[in-house]
Parts: C-alpha cells; sequence; structure tokens
C-alpha cells in the first residue's frame, strides 16, 4: 500500500497563491471540475477508511483510503486508473456499495519541485492548497520554500478539514456548488 505524503495550507489567498508559485516556475497541470462518490466499506469499520471513486474529467480512480494518524504520511492509499468513472459506480452499487455521499469540487493543479500543488475548492468552506510529494521531505521543504503559515498547515483529510468549519460532510448526500 502506499504512504500518502501530504499536508493542506488552509484559507489561502488563491490569486496571491497562483501569483507566487507561478513566479517561483510551477508548471500548471490544468484546471478541473471533480466529482467524486464516498463509500463505506463492507463491512464498515470506522470514518477513518473509505473507497472513492474520483474523476476530473480527463482520468477517473478508484481507491481505498486509510488514515491510520493525521500526519503528513499518516494516510495509506491503494488507487488505481479506471476507465469509465459512471460504469465503476454502477458496478460497485450492483456489488452492494451503496455512496455515502457525492462530492464537487474544483481543482487548480501545479507542479514544483515535483510535488504537486491543488488549489481547492469546495462547496462551504474557505480554499485552501494541498501539497502532495513523493517524500516527507519534499513536502517539507516545498512548505518552506512556499513559506507558508505553519499555523494554517494541516494534515487533515476532507472529513475533518471540514469538520473543523464546524460542518459534518458525512451528512451532507449531495455536496455541490
Amino acid at each position: 500500500m502506499k504512504i500518502e505524503y501530504e499536508v493542506r495550507a488552509l484559507e489561502i489567498n488563491k490569486e496571491e497563491f497562483i501569483k507566487k508559485i507561478e513566479d517561483l516556475g510551477a508548471k500548471k497541470i490544468g484546471d478541473f471540475e471533480q466529482k467524486r462518490y464516498v463509500y463505506d466499506l463492507v463491512p464498515y469499520k470506522s470514518d477513518c477508511e473509505w473507497i472513492r471513486l474520483r474523476t476530473n474529467g480527463k482520468k477517473a480512480t478508484l481507491a481505498y483510503k486509510n488514515v491510520e494518524v493525521k500526519t503528513i504520511d499518516g494516510t495509506k492509499e491503494l488507487e488505481i486508473e479506471v476507465s469509465d468513472f459512471e460504469v465503476t459506480r454502477e458496478l460497485l452499487e450492483k456489488m452492494g456499495y451503496e455512496h455515502r455521499n457525492y462530492q464537487e469540487n474544483r481543482r487548480i493543479q501545479y507542479i514544483l519541485d515535483d510535488v504537486e500543488i491543488d488549489i481547492d475548492s469546495w462547496p462551504l468552506i474557505p480554499t485552501y492548497v494541498e501539497l502532495e510529494g513523493k517524500s516527507k521531505k519534499a513536502v517539507e521543504d516545498i512548505i518552506e520554500k512556499l513559506e507558508l503559515d505553519k499555523n494554517k498547515i494541516t494534515a487533515l483529510d476532507v472529513q475533518s478539514v471540514y469538520h473543523e468549519y464546524g460542518i459534518d460532510i458525512n451528512k451532507i448526500k449531495n455536496l455541490k456548488f
């Protein structure tokens, strides 16, 4: 199982941040409207493990996620690319999985120093940045390079970020703009 090395920088000013990373030479990958279905495991284990079916309009993936601890390297993931988002959703439902919720977000994606920089806008909460690299050091180095406020850096997953704003996204069946 792959370890995800990622953190989020909360409440960023999107326009200022984009200017900063572009001035540093970040390469823009694209703008995406993401859709995802989130499924509990069958049998249910905990809020820390789930299945995610996601598409950005160009690529669809199916992933098992396990947040063992809320640290930069505390999430484990198994992910595969799937050829058809809707057929995969239908297949999961035929296998007895009922989606917990449907979620949408907007993502602007860049790469800088081999670290993926995702500027994520979600309904109901302020825009934040997700930094994901191939190692803990790579992520920590990019935090330093970008001079991010360490008080706004968190290893919380999306569900936990929403909890920080007093919102339980598990109770929102359709999270849309």
